[in-house]
């Protein structure tokens, strides 16, 4: 899949597709990008894993992170190739865009793997069937935990939380709470297993963000396309 920047979200997104469709595996190898491990020793915060990692654990598929790049040389070597032979192939059909280089990709992985794939010692399918208890909308979304105030106010992403509830607050009061976030942005607070009525009224004073460098361009991008105020027709600078 093509996207902007290796990002949590467009790696859940790619990851819930290929489970839809292939099923569980039992292992994922990968690097050590941040999406993935936590790698600031010190971090003192969260759960400790990633939310790309919580949503394998919740799916039982085990996380395994290569300790270099000869290590997972098979896919670097593949990688060498396509970065190759693929920007030619999309070059030879005028594509320029992520939305038109998704949609060639299909046609690509058919065409290449009927060239060069090679049939396997062990023809056994290593994937796991989803079950009726796996409710994936609910395991790929970003979840975060929160400590409620005697107030029963929390704080997430800069914005301050109120909890309504009808039952005596003091029940709530030092509660532990569930957030899930969707890629949209929508926001469900649980107790519990309970869904929980709340308010936002307070925004909070924005703080500097770490962005990881494999990010950074995206984040400028965002930050370029903001629009800006424009002046007045009789404004002085005019």
């Amino acid at each position: 899949m093509f996207a902007d920047a290796e990002t949590t979200w467009n790696y859940i997104n790619l990851t819930k597709g290929y489970i839809e469709k292939f099923g569980r595996p039992y292992a994922f190898y990968s690097d050590k990008h941040s999406v993935f491990k936590i790698n600031h020793p010190k971090a003192l915060s969260g759960t400790g894993i990633t939310q790309f990692h919580r949503v394998l654990k919740e799916l039982d598929i085990e996380l395994i992170c290569a300790n270099s790049p000869q290590a997972k040389g098979r896919i670097e070597r593949a990688n060498r190739t396509l970065q190759d032979r693929l920007v030619k192939e999309m070059r030879l059909n005028n594509i320029s865009s992520i939305e038109e280089a998704n949609a060639f990709l299909p046609s690509f992985i058919e065409d290449y793997n009927l060239r060069f794939a090679k049939v396997p010692k062990d023809s056994s399918n290593a994937h796991r069937n989803l079950t009726k208890e796996i409710n994936l909308n609910r395991i790929f979304v970003i979840r975060e935990n929160r400590h409620l105030s005697k107030n029963l106010t929390f704080q997430y992403k800069n914005k301050l939380y109120q909890i309504k509830t009808q039952r005596p607050t003091y029940a709530l009061r030092k509660a532990y709470v569930n957030i899930l976030e969707n890629e949209k942005g929508e926001t469900l607070v649980e107790y519990k297993g309970q869904s929980l009525a709340y308010t936002i009224y307070e925004e909070r004073p924005y703080q500097a963000e770490v962005i990881d460098s494999k990010q950074i361009n995206e984040k400028i991008n965002t930050l370029l396309s903001t629009k800006k105020h424009k002046p007045s027709k009789y404004h002085p600078w005019r």
